[in-house]
């Protein structure tokens, strides 16, 4: 897979115009791919609704991911093939789809089961033109529909984007405004999905999944001001978290999912500890006048955190080791906000107000930092507030908060790729605090 070569904009941290490669795909190196719409081989109303479901949900897959240049689907034969003795791959390589891969395939229900059957050809290889080829066979549903399109799209893109898997049954939690109340919700990648996890009638903020899927730490307001939460996916419960006093938010699991980062005010100023994932053997990392906040560790290595420090004035970007110690600040200047580390342990996106303070005109948008070189580049740009960025787990993609307005009840959840292109909302207003999940 190429790497995308982005030049930076006039960063004082480094001589402008110097490179720095994210994992994101060239378009001049992008395989082209055709989707065909798959062939139904049961011809009840049910087979044509999960169809249609089937073939959107599949196309959008591919065309999100980043890696291909999907043709269109009016450039592409009329012919339907559901199996590979029914293709005719000259006619997909030749043009106007000029295909190198094609997936196509078939779809049936039959009782209460759908049955999907699909099949990756290279439309150039004549000998030995099939990649794979895949069957499913669920409960026959609208849900299962897409999740099989989604299942097959990750195994395109894990076979053709270099090994690294898809993110297309992937999920992301966010917090959703209720009129005075926030609770934590969860959606499909794409958007799909929308529904409560919580229902406790309060402000909850900052959830973050573990990296098994099967917690989600968060803060909410109480009785004793914020304290940290944790939400059991498995048992659809909360389940018991110690917080021993003072303020608790943004809590950051370790890549272990053996220790848990937050900011805490227990012993007066907020500085940043680490517990176990029940709130238990805590212990201060920092020690410095000044708020210390919103964690992320190195989710590559678990060896290091980054997080946001006001010892300095203004909230500026810092890394250290686990212990405390090896501190780095990374911004200079400006207001810097919700730092979130890539798969990958070589960037950072956070949000950041370059022009910050009194008349000074700016606005607060998303940034990528190289963390070596402490360069940078802007990935939005006169959108609007935008804050909260979160890495997709394949480093290819980055979903973040946007209010067009700067109103904080007009919040969306947004998408996109960590080039900055194909910007995209996920949600209507009402949405904010993104954390995607790690697989």
């Amino acid at each position: 897979m190429a790497a995308l070569t982005l030049c930076l904009l006039g960063s004082p941290l480094l001589h402008a115009q110097d490179p720095i490669h994210l994992e994101a795909t060239n378009s001049a190196d992008r395989i082209r791919l055709a989707v065909a719409n798959f062939k139904p081989q049961t011809g009840d109303a049910n087979t044509g609704a999960y169809k249609q479901t089937f073939d959107t949900t599949l196309f959008s897959d591919l065309t999100s991911a980043g890696l291909f240049d999907v043709v269109s689907k009016d450039m592409l034969p009329q012919s339907t093939p559901g199996f590979p003795a029914e293709i005719n791959l000259t006619q997909w390589s030749a043009a106007p789809s000029s295909a190198a891969m094609v997936a196509f395939g078939n779809l049936s229900t039959q009782g209460n089961h759908l049955v999907v059957s699909g099949f990756l050809d290279d439309t150039k290889n004549t000998q030995f033109p099939q990649v794979f080829a895949k069957q499913y066979n669920e409960e026959a549903s609208e849900d299962n529909a897409r999740q099989i399109a989604h299942r097959f799209a990750d195994e395109i893109i894990f076979r053709l984007g270099g090994g690294v898997s898809g993110i297309a049954e992937t999920k992301i939690y966010y917090v959703k405004i209720l009129g005075p109340n926030k609770e934590i919700y969860e959606m499909d990648y794409d958007g799909a999905n929308q529904h409560a996890i919580t229902h406790l009638g309060t402000v909850s903020l900052s959830p973050r999944v573990s990296p098994d899927n099967s917690r989600i730490a968060f803060s909410t307001l109480g009785r004793d001001g914020f304290q940290l939460k944790m939400f059991s996916l498995l048992l659809n419960r909360p389940v018991n978290f110690n917080s021993a006093g003072g303020t608790n938010l943004s809590p950051a699991w370790s890549p272990s999912g053996q220790q848990l980062a937050f900011s805490s005010s227990r012993t007066g100023d907020p500085e940043i500890w680490i517990s176990d994932p029940e709130g238990n053997i805590a212990h201060k990392i920092t020690a410095f006048r000044g708020p210390d906040v919103s964690p992320t560790w190195n989710p590559k290595t678990g060896a290091q955190i980054a997080w946001i420090s006001g010892r300095s004035g203004l909230p500026q970007l810092y890394i250290m080791d686990a212990d405390g110690s090896g501190i780095t600040r990374l911004t200079d200047g400006g207001y810097a906000t919700s730092p979130s580390w890539s798969p990958n342990g070589q960037f950072i996106t956070f949000a950041w107000d370059r022009k910050y303070g009194p008349g000074a005109p700016g606005g607060q948008d998303i940034y990528i930092m190289e963390i070596a070189s402490k360069k940078w580049i802007q990935l939005t740009h006169d959108g609007g507030r935008c804050d909260f960025p979160s890495w997709s787990p394949d480093g290819r993609h980055i979903v973040y908060a946007n209010s067009p307005d700067g109103k904080a009840d007009h919040t969306r959840i947004m998408s996109m790729l960590a080039d900055g292109t194909q910007k995209k909302a996920l949600t209507g207003s009402g949405a904010d605090m993104p954390n995607w999940s790690w697989k």
